[in-house]
């Protein structure tokens, strides 16, 4: 009997129901199944949508499509479906249900998915943990005293302990490559625009963020991304199509640049730089031209520049749910780290708002010349393994300042954002280059370390160039060095 697994990929299921040895439905049961034995350690699903995905199971055709009949979870983060929760991790919007569904997780069931939950994330996905208040921490399979990263912690942990075989994540900051890092999976944030929006916003935190998915492997990354590509004239952003036969025409040797600095020049584990090495000495002994070079761009700067964002946009979506509420909101409503970035948001002129886009387009700039000489970027995803569940990021004298930062001039305001995440940030300096360039960027689960932590490698490529990323991916799969 075929049984959903921690091994077996999403492909592999579709093809069980399409040549009909297992239907649908009893993938689901199976799923459904998976979910009852493990979530309440994992705690990884926080909405099952169980009896409408067995109707669907049943009733829906799935003929043509790549993922027929195969099950997923959805992150409880803009990624909509009409009638179902949509809480963004808040206490604020608990009860709140989503009025429509979004064109992502159209794309998703257009593909033959059949949607069974949601799953966890940090308040509003701000942290690269995931432990909110409100539904309190998702654990890490290989480990359950560690957390599973973030944003998409329950999506790496459900995918990781084998409850679906791929589960709907997005990356406004590294948010599906540092799970896919510390739980052994593979995670791509595909390239700015190439993914659908909306409805109701053509952009993401200006471009930042993007939907996509955590995967098992190279094969599901790239069919996925070939089926749910697309150019969406109503966003903000657009990229130009992959060919269908994308994987098979990019295949070549690759000018490949490695770096085991940290862009924040924060510490970089002895057992990080052992998984990158391992990696540059498959690529040279299978003809491609690596060299050790630090791209030159100005990491704390442009961390800066993202807190800038961070700060603007929450206020804007935090005064938008004031207005639907009819009242303030206050520090009860909302975790502290929240609070904070509503509060110094408050203080952003446009003037600083534009100099942070400036800042991005400046970076983008200076990683497209990198580029002319470097086809793809070799470092690693996360500067360690994950942290302990549980663990205090801010100290008691930075918690006070957090909870009156309303009290504070703007620029005292700015200190205590980049205060909030000293702690945090340097355990995964690596990914927010990609987010804030547009670049598409894809972490490989290439390392266990001693103490039995997974650990990724990142590949970062010129925008419109996850072909390339995806052509090396499956190469270094197929040479076994997956964990």
């Amino acid at each position: 009997m075929i049984e959903i697994n921690r091994s077996e990929d999403a492909l592999y299921y579709a093809t069980a129901v399409r040549e009909k040895r297992l239907s649908a439905k009893e993938l689901v049961l199976q799923a459904i199944m998976k979910i009852e034995t493990h979530n309440k350690q994992m705690n990884a699903v926080i909405h099952p949508r169980f009896e409408a995905a067995l109707k669907e199971a049943e009733s829906r055709d799935f003929t043509g499509k790549p993922f027929g009949g195969v099950p997923i979870l959805l992150k409880d983060m803009g990624q909509t479906l009409k009638g179902e929760p949509a809480t963004s991790g808040s206490v604020l919007l608990k009860n709140v249900r989503s009025h429509q569904t979004s064109h992502y997780t159209q794309a998703l069931q257009d593909a033959g998915f059949i949607v069974i939950g949601q799953t966890n994330i940090p308040e509003f996905g701000f942290k690269n943990i995931t432990e909110p208040e409100l539904y309190g921490p998702s654990r890490n399979p290989w480990n359950t005293a560690y957390s599973p990263g973030g944003s998409s912690g329950g999506a790496a942990a459900a995918v990781a302990t084998g409850m679906v075989p791929i589960a709907g994540a997005s990356d406004g900051g590294g948010s599906i490559r540092i799970p896919a890092s510390f739980t052994g999976l593979v995670g791509l944030k595909p390239t700015r625009g190439r993914m659908p929006v909306g409805p109701g916003s053509g952009r993401n935190w200006q471009g930042a963020s993007i939907d996509f998915a955590l995967t098992k492997s190279i094969r599901d990354t790239s069919t996925l991304l070939q089926s749910m590509q697309t150019v969406q004239l109503a966003a903000a952003f657009q990229t130009p199509l992959l060919p269908n036969n994308f994987m098979e025409n990019s295949k070549r040797q690759f000018r490949i640049a490695y770096s085991l600095k940290s862009p924040i020049d924060s510490p970089v584990s002895d057992e990080v730089k052992k998984a990158v090495l391992k990696i540059v000495a498959w690529l040279e002994k299978n003809g491609h031209d690596v060299s050790e070079k630090d791209p030159n761009y100005d990491g704390i700067s442009l961390m800066k520049s993202y807190y800038t964002m961070n700060c603007g946009e929450t206020t804007a979506m935090l005064e938008g749910i004031e207005n639907q509420l009819g009242r303030g909101l206050t520090i009860d409503d909302m975790e502290l780290v929240t609070w904070v970035l509503y509060q110094a948001g408050k203080n952003i002129s446009a003037a600083d708002y534009s100099r942070t886009l400036k800042a991005w387009d400046a970076t983008a700039e200076t990683m497209a010349h990198f580029h002319d000489d470097y086809d793809l970027l070799l470092t690693p995803t996360t500067a360690d393994v994950a942290p302990l569940v549980g663990q205090e990021w801010q100290s008691q004298e930075l918690q006070a300042k957090m909870a009156t930062i309303q009290d504070y001039s703007a620029s005292e305001q700015a200190q205590i954002v980049w205060d909030m995440f000293d702690e945090s940030l340097p355990i995964t300096p690596f990914g927010m280059q990609a987010n804030l360039t547009g670049a598409p960027s894809l972490s490989l689960p290439v390392h266990l370390t001693a103490s039995g932590l997974p650990l990724g490698v990142q590949l970062t490529a010129p925008k419109g160039r996850e072909d390339w990323l995806l052509v090396l991916g499956e190469a270094i799969e197929a040479a076994s060095l997956f964990i």
